[in-house]
């Protein structure tokens, strides 16, 4: 007789609510993320979409709920039911396994691609400049621009200071990967070569949550698709059940914009 073994989930966020003053943005939002899964999370501004994903990361508390990462409590401790955050140092600690790669590129400008690259591996993490340097220039060539190692981002298109943005955050050696609206900033013509990353890494099992309106790539590279509206997961289903055959008539109404 075989056995099945289910793998734990690598993210598990449970009833996760999260306010600004007295603006509820997220009301409650359970979600799992398998490892090697690559989630995209639509929905309309406003919805709670990048507020969620960087509550994963704790650059937002949360009010209420748990964000485990790899079986990891986020940000917090329990302490008799109640959440103590953790000091800086621990959550920094607990970062390490997350890359992000946000909306802007927040690249070093006084830096070139290779030394913005190497900075969190040997400055934070204590890695060997040696070892970061031959990780780096592994790292750019995944990301096709091993010509590029010398460049200052005021030299590179915004399409290519993303994709040395995505090789920085790849550096640390993430379990998970966030990406908050990668391409939201970039003119059109460029989004199709962050995107083209992005799909390489889909395809070699890195664990993604992705929010983005790019219906194509969610289409083509997610595994699930979760919609959010009003701080709530509506509906989330594979790509072709959500983007295909939305049930709910918000779902519904949205994908009507772009398809």
């Amino acid at each position: 007789m075989n056995t099945i073994v289910t793998m734990p989930p690598l993210v598990q966020a449970r009833n996760v609510h999260k306010s600004f003053d007295h603006l509820e943005v997220l009301k409650g939002i359970d979600l799992d993320v398998a490892p090697g899964e690559v989630v995209v999370i639509l929905g309309p501004s406003g919805s709670g979409k990048s507020t969620f994903l960087r509550c994963i990361n704790h650059l937002e508390s949360i009010n209420r709920g748990s964000i485990e990462v790899d079986g990891e409590q986020i940000g917090y401790r329990l302490d008799k039911g109640r959440l103590v955050q953790l000091s800086n140092h621990a959550i920094a600690l607990q970062r390490r396994k997350i890359g992000m790669v946000f909306q802007q590129f927040n690249l070093y400008p006084h830096m070139t691609a290779l030394q913005n690259i190497i900075e969190a591996p040997v400055g934070i993490h204590g890695e060997s400049r040696m070892a970061a340097i031959d990780n780096a220039r592994l790292l750019l060539e995944r990301v096709g621009l091993s010509a590029k190692a010398d460049s200052y981002p005021r030299q590179l298109s915004g399409g290519q200071q993303q994709r040395v943005a995505i090789a920085r955050a790849l550096a640390i050696k993430p379990k998970l990967m966030l990406f908050d609206e990668p391409t939201s900033a970039l003119d059109p013509e460029l989004v199709g070569e962050v995107l083209a990353t992005m799909r390489d890494l889909a395809t070699q099992g890195l664990t993604m949550i992705v929010v983005t309106h790019e219906i194509g790539f969610a289409r083509e590279a997610a595994d699930r698709v979760v919609f959010m509206d009003g701080g709530k997961v509506v509906e989330q289903g594979k790509p072709e059940e959500v983007i295909g055959n939305p049930q709910h008539p918000r779902t519904r109404s949205f994908l009507s914009r772009f398809i």
